[in-house]
């Protein structure tokens, strides 16, 4: 098994996608727990906030290992589901915008 594949498997068997749903109005927010924070995952935008994203949309390869990892779940029983009210949506991503700032 090779390195990259080691760390799919990881975030798969380690639940390590979290769906964040926000109260009334289900808003949802993807996020994966990565080696040093947490990043933000968009599957409509095929987009992923970790570093590794960047440089391989800038190489023209394929999607980093959070993406494809969330493209193959097919159960809910594989994530971490979260619900938050409304009115913690404007702090959530504050602190998620914080986090990537580092």
């Amino acid at each position: 098994m090779n390195k990259s594949s080691k760390k799919y498997n990881s975030v798969l068997n380690e639940k390590r996608i979290k769906l964040h749903v926000f109260e009334p109005s289900n808003r949802k927010i993807w996020t994966v727990v990565g080696s040093d924070r947490e990043y933000w995952l968009d599957p409509d935008l095929d987009f992923c906030s970790c570093p590794g994203y960047y440089f391989t949309k800038k190489n023209n390869e394929k999607n980093c290992y959070h993406l494809d990892s969330l493209k193959t779940i097919n159960h809910a029983t594989d994530i971490e589901s979260v619900t938050f009210s409304d009115t913690e949506y404007r702090d959530f991503l504050s602190g998620l915008l914080s986090d990537l700032k580092k």
